[in-house]
């Protein structure tokens, strides 16, 4: 047998009863010793791997469907097809196993013939080749109903029905007695039809689906499927189907075939989900021929429409045409949406060929143009079919979008209209920004990201996406985190914080997504987010958060420090360092007090964390500038593990420091304390190239830190009037201990507070200078002109007015907690 003839595919039935494809390969049937028997092979074709391996048993069922399939369940619940390329592959598999049972090849259906020998001689003596059906007449009817019923059990008899069945065409003889019933109201005999109908369903022969999905008779088999015993009035199913449920042509379809599969498909899906009651676990398989009908009708229609180019042509035209109607251009977008759902049936590889010739045809800026529509259930649906083209090829989508970026506005950018669509989400759950948050994560992921020896799509990528979208994506974010959206009490020496963040709930939610793709982002693009978040001083906007209302908006915030810490950078410590960042995380254990809930647990696992990893830079400052803040936790023992690590480290650096000659040690050869200052901020800033990873230019500020998408400032004017009891000032969280930190934006506006003089126990760094007079500007300023690609934006502090010269000479220090 040649190689096309045994070309299969191996389907298995999933859990929802939809086929699943496992895979292209060869079959071939021989004997098997580990099994003992004979045995069906299937070798996949591209790298020889096994796909199947199942033993011909006697006893199983084996169907031979439309020429080229062979479906059969080898346990409980657990159905396997073969679909083969070509009928001649077909028909030599179906000899193999018949002659393994003993059966002759014409049947369609093998027998289980493991049954007792009392069964064979009650149930079905063998010299009896088929069931002797009653006339079909109106007094026989129960009869039949009985007949019907009772073969459910045994796969013999199911089988000699449904060949009885077919053979003398009593089905269409059944029907007309339904008819007949209708007209006489005979409430007796159509109750009677029902359990036939249902019964005959159950056969799973798709032989006798042929027949009763026909347009001749499929309205009637509705008709009585609608007389249910257990039902005090009956049904209106076919109302539905012929008055209610209406066909709409987007394009006309001229191809009769097609209308006809159209039509059978949508009614025979009606039968399985609406009518029929879910089968029990003793009546899952009896339907699953019903189900693979579905699924190859569909594979039919996709392939039909898909071969006819004219006809895809004329629907991409008017749904891109401005002159559509906006109730037609719903309706092209509805098409598309169950097109590609029907796409899913379509084995791989010609799944390939459908979404490529719809990216061919226009599919992705066509989305473009629908998505900023203002119809919710245009948007709705243009979201799910691209979320269909993304699950199916990022990278397809991503090459459009960098393409599109050397011709149009960053507004007006696919990537950037479904950032919009995610921020300006009307439902109050946010359903669609989920949804629109996962795909862009998919998009942004490097792991499916490609790689060619002339082409790196993550280094072109990630340089267009940081360029041009980021600044749409953190527009809410920074937004809601900007100076004038956050009061502070301007008491001079007061510890009281009156931070206020103007997060709803609705907004809450929305700036968690942003949170968690972002956190995606620390985790899988390490310079491009490194250098974002450097560059607008990120993680200080975003624990302005942890004074939210919201605990899980809080947590966010929190999540989003820990995946950086846990990176282990030495860069983002230093940053975290310099800006004095964890004094809001610790605000926010304080003002927690003595609750044990997961901001709690949270918090303390970010601190363990440091301790357990002995990060030494991070430990020294917590420990130099919060410990007598933290002493006083003793419910866990993480903070004095920190003063633990922090005094032997010490204890090991003046060892050091002992060993050392002491002419070393001389202030003839010790540099001054600024000069080292100096150069750790210069190696600091210069250190981009030694990550490892191509340098790319920083980020491009296409509009201002503070020019936000227009989108989004629309969006929140809209909805002033709902918010105005949400921006009130916010009851703000006592602090439980005696110790409260004030968190400002810029790094120096502690200094308010007259330094070393004032209550509040911010622990700000102030390297001496001379240049005093520079301690009134507040601005974030790096203390050393940075060099060109450097990270600038910095935090920084400025000058104290009272340095004198032996500080010069002595390490930087901060104050202690309560000194």
């Amino acid at each position: 047998m040649s190689d096309t003839r045994r070309r299969v595919k191996v389907y298995t039935l999933n859990e929802d009863r939809q086929w699943d494809d496992r895979g292209t390969g060869h079959v071939s049937s021989s004997y098997v010793e580990r099994l003992k028997g004979m045995s069906l092979l299937v070798r996949a074709e591209s790298d020889g791997s096994l796909l199947l391996e199942s033993k011909i048993n006697p006893n199983t069922a084996y169907q031979k469907q439309q020429d080229t399939l062979i479906v059969w369940s080898e346990a409980e619940n657990y159905d396997l097809a073969l679909s083969f390329q070509e009928k001649a592959g077909c028909d030599e598999i179906w000899e193999k196993i018949c002659q393994v049972q003993g059966k002759d090849p014409s049947v369609e259906v093998t027998q289980d013939l493991i049954e007792s020998e009392e069964e064979h001689i009650e149930e079905m003596p063998e010299t009896s080749p088929l069931i002797d059906l009653p006339t079909c007449e109106l007094n026989k009817l129960e009869e039949i109903a009985d007949l019907v019923t009772s073969v459910l059990s045994s796969p013999i008899r199911r089988e000699k029905l449904a060949l009885a069945l077919e053979n003398e065409g009593y089905i269409k003889k059944l029907l007309q007695l339904f008819q007949v019933c209708e007209n006489l109201e005979n409430t007796e005999g159509l109750h009677h039809l029902y359990e036939i109908i249902r019964g005959i369903l159950f056969l799973n022969k798709a032989t006798l689906f042929e027949v009763m999905f026909s347009d001749e008779c499929i309205m009637d088999v509705v008709g009585c499927l609608e007389y249910d015993p257990s039902l005090a009035q009956p049904k209106r199913h076919r109302e539905f189907l012929t008055k209610t449920a209406k066909f709409k042509e987007v394009i006309p379809i001229t191809d009769s075939e097609l209308r006809q599969k159209i039509h059978q498909t949508y009614r025979v899906q009606y039968i399985q989900d609406i009518i029929l009651p879910t089968p029990s676990v003793f009546e899952e398989n009896f339907l699953s021929t019903l189900t693979s009908f579905i699924f190859f009708n569909k594979v039919e229609i996709v392939s039909m429409l898909q071969e006819d180019e004219k006809f895809l042509s004329e629907v991409f035209a008017q749904l891109t045409d401005e002159a559509t109607d906006d109730d037609k251009r719903c309706e092209l977008v509805n098409f598309f949406k169950e097109f590609c759902a029907f796409s899913q049936t379509l084995q791989p590889q010609n799944r390939d060929a459908f979404f490529k010739t719809l990216a061919k045809l226009g599919i992705l800026p066509a989305l473009e143009i629908v998505m900023g529509m203002d119809d919710l259930q245009v948007r709705s649906a243009a979201t799910d079919i691209f979320s269909y083209l993304v699950e199916f090829s990022p990278s397809m989508v991503r090459e459009f979008v960098m393409q599109e970026a050397q011709q149009s506005d960053d507004d007006i950018l696919l990537i950037n209209v479904v950032i919009e669509q995610m921020i300006c989400d009307t439902d109050p759950e946010l359903g669609g920004a989920v949804q629109l948050m996962g795909l862009l994560r998919t998009l942004i992921d490097p792991e499916n990201m490609l790689a060619t020896a002339n082409k790196t799509e993550k280094s072109e990528f990630l340089n267009f996406f940081y360029n041009h979208c980021m600044h749409v994506l953190t527009a809410p974010l920074l937004a809601n985190t900007s100076e004038d959206k956050c009061e502070k009490d301007a008491v001079v020496g007061s510890t009281k914080s009156n931070t206020i963040c103007p997060d709803n709930y609705q907004t809450a939610q929305l700036l968690a997504l942003i949170l968690e793709l972002l956190t995606f982002c620390v985790e899988h693009h390490t310079y491009h987010i490194k250098n974002y978040i450097m560059n607008k001083d990120l993680l200080r906007r975003v624990l302005v958060l942890m004074n939210s209302k919201h605990t899980f908006l809080a947590l966010c915030a929190l999540r989003f420090m820990r995946r950086i810490i846990g990176l282990k950078d030495e860069f983002y410590n230093r940053y975290i360092t310099k800006g004095n960042l964890f004094e809001p995380v610790i605000n926010a254990l304080l003002d927690n007090g003595t609750r044990y809930n997961l901001l709690n647990s949270a918090v303390i696992e970010l601190f363990e964390f440091i301790r357990v990893e002995d990060i030494k830079s991070l430990i020294a400052h917590i420990v130099e500038n919060f410990y007598n803040a933290l002493e006083s936790i003793e419910y866990v023992q993480t903070f004095k593990g920190l003063k633990t690590k922090y005094e032997q480290e010490k204890d090991r650096q003046s060892q050091k420091l002992n060993s050392v000659p002491s002419i070393l040690r001389s202030n003839r050869f010790r540099r001054d304390a600024r000069a080292l200052e100096e150069d750790e901020e210069m190696w600091f800033n210069e250190d981009e190239e030694e990550e490892g990873e191509a340098v790319v230019p920083p980020v491009e500020k296409s509009k201002q830190e503070d020019d936000f998408p227009d989108s989004y400032e629309k969006f929140m004017e809209t909805k002033k009037a709902k918010e105005s009891e949400d921006k009130e000032n916010l009851p703000k969280r006592t602090s439980a201990g005696g110790f409260k930190f004030t968190f400002s934006h810029s790094a120096s506006a502690a200094n308010g507070a007259n330094g070393a003089n004032s209550k509040s126990v911010a622990a700000q760094t102030s390297p001496a200078s001379s240049n005093s007079s520079s301690s009134k500007n507040t601005a974030l300023s790096p203390a050393v002109p940075a060099p060109k690609g450097s990270l600038v934006g910095l935090v920084d502090y400025p000058d104290d007015e009272d340095d004198d010269e032996e500080e010069e000479t002595s390490p930087r220090k901060r104050p202690r907690l309560g000194s």
